[in-house]
Order: C-alpha cells, then structure tokens, then sequence
C-alpha cells in the first residue's frame, strides 16, 4: 500500500550533529524517530522500523570505523514524496565502503561486518558520496512508493 505524501510540502529535512560515541549514535536513531513521527510515520511502524535500522547501522559505522577524535558525525533525513534519504558523514576520509559490488559477508563466527548487508538488504539504493572537508557520506534510500524498498 502507498504511502501518502506529506500534506504541506514535497520536502522535509533533519539535520543533526552528534558526539562520535555510541551514546551519540543512540540518540541519532531516537532523534529520527522522533522526526519521523513527527513526518507522520509512527513509531513502531514498517517506515520507521526501516529508517531506524538504517540510520542505526549508519550511524555506528561512523562512530566505530569514521571516528576521529574530538569531531561529531552528522545525520541528515530527508523526505520528499517518493522516498527518505538517510546520509551519515563522518570525517575519516580513509576506509570507505566498497559500493561498486554487494557487501561481503563476514566468516559465520564472526561477531561484527554485517551493517551494511542490512542496509543494503533494506534500502533501496545505497552508496557514499565526497563532502566537502575530510570525510565521507555514506547514504541510503527507503522508498515510499511501494510501502517497501
């Protein structure tokens, strides 16, 4: 089933800087909830669980691999009426994600290395983008055209 296109606008936006912790990528994932119940996607509802997942994953990615001491990760939410748009930048410029071919998975005993198959597996696009100054962004798209990816 579609979902209905906000209201009042074709484009919303969330841009917020967080500590690179895991506290900060906590409050990430919790402040985009908040918006997107605010966007009128409900808590605990199929869009929100994606975004959350997507943004969670993102998020501790760039505090755990993008970290660099004393600077902030950003999160930026973006809706328009055919899809969300998840970005994350971090300020490490090295160790970027390898976008030309699907994540490999990591040894089955291994306990980390399958962030961005979940979000490869959710979004509908992905991938990483230059920024201006060091760093990265690495984004993800859920469509909302179909109610799914």
């Amino acid at each position: 089933m579609p979902i209905p296109a906000h209201p009042r606008t074709t484009s919303d936006q969330f841009t917020h800087r967080f500590s690179s912790t895991r506290r900060g990528a906590r409050l990430a994932r919790l402040l985009v909830l908040q918006q997107l119940d605010e966007w009128g996607f409900p808590y605990r509802g199929e869009v929100s669980d994606l975004v959350a997942a997507v943004v969670a994953e993102l998020a501790a990615n760039a505090v755990t691999h993008g970290r660099v001491p004393g600077r902030d990760f950003e999160v930026q939410l973006t809706r328009t009426v055919t899809a969300l748009r998840v970005e994350v930048t971090d300020t490490r410029t090295e160790g970027r994600p390898p976008v030309d071919e699907a994540p490999a998975a990591p040894p089955p005993d291994s306990e980390t290395g399958r962030g961005l198959l979940l979000v490869a597996g959710l979004a509908a696009r992905w991938g990483v983008a230059e920024r201006r100054g060091p760093g990265k962004t690495v984004w993800a798209e859920i469509d909302l055209t179909c109610g799914r990816t």
